[in-house]
């Protein structure tokens, strides 16, 4: 069943936005060579509680007895999302993509960016580009009267042009009073299918697109997703409110 919001509740989301959107960008600003994942964790999760706001990430379960460890899923190079953070320290030349959750006055905030560390390839440097730009041209879409596969299609009619492998096994989803609610919303697929948007609707829109094969396989700890090739990914994640029949993307500063 789609949640459909009330004013208020997309206030509450709201202040949950805006404390992921600050936190990325807290985060953003420190990603540099020699730093760690673990590093920009603690930094996150520490303006996170100074905000009295929860990280939604922290123990989280998928249903088993393995809880995610971290504030946030900080995935570098290859890995696409869920990358667990440790002592894993950044190199010049890599891409890191940072996914955050925010969990304030019983509702949920929820996106994503990628960082280059240092200088990066130009192969590297257009994956991030064609992969921010995809996110807001399926953000266009989500008005109401359309069908999520509006935006499906708007990610993946651009996508496609610059040959880059759409993960398919992944999908954005509905937010704000669970951390993840329906609707499913996939980054590929057709024009008018799936269900209608409504004004209400709260969506966290996140095209995860790799250089290489669209395939992906799951580490041994469970969480971790990497592209089956190796290959280089990049992940962008808005969450966006439709009111007054347009989109308005909440996890900005």
């Amino acid at each position: 069943m789609i949640l459909i919001k009330t004013k208020k509740e997309i206030d509450f989301i709201r202040e949950s936005c805006k404390i992921v959107a600050e936190t990325l960008q807290l985060v953003k600003a420190h990603v540099k060579e020699g730093i760690t994942t673990l590093e920009l964790d603690k930094l996150a999760e520490n303006y996170i509680r100074s905000n009295d706001a929860i990280p939604a990430f922290k123990g989280y379960t998928q249903g088993g007895p393995n809880k995610f460890p971290g504030s946030i899923c900080a995935s570098v190079e290859h890995e696409v999302v869920h990358g667990i953070p440790g002592n894993r320290i950044l190199n010049n030349g890599e891409i890191i993509s940072v996914d955050i959750g925010v969990l304030k006055n019983n509702y949920y905030g929820d996106a994503a960016l990628s960082v280059a560390v240092g200088e990066i390839s130009a192969e590297k440097k257009k994956l991030m580009e064609v992969t921010e730009k995809s996110l807001y041209l399926g953000i266009e879409q989500a008005q109401d009267g359309n069908r999520i596969g509006d935006i499906s299609f708007a990610i993946q009619s651009y996508v496609d042009e610059h040959g880059f492998g759409i993960v398919r096994d992944l999908c954005g989803h509905g937010v704000g009073k669970y951390l993840h609610e329906e609707p499913q919303i996939q980054n590929f697929g057709h024009r008018n299918s799936g269900p209608k948007i409504k004004d209400g609707m709260t969506l966290a829109i996140e095209p995860m697109i790799n250089l290489g094969t669209h395939k992906v396989v799951v580490e041994l700890d469970g969480w971790t997703v990497i592209s089956a090739d190796k290959s280089p990914s990049a992940h962008f994640e808005h969450t966006i409110a439709v009111v007054d029949g347009k989109p308005e993307i909440l996890t900005i500063c």
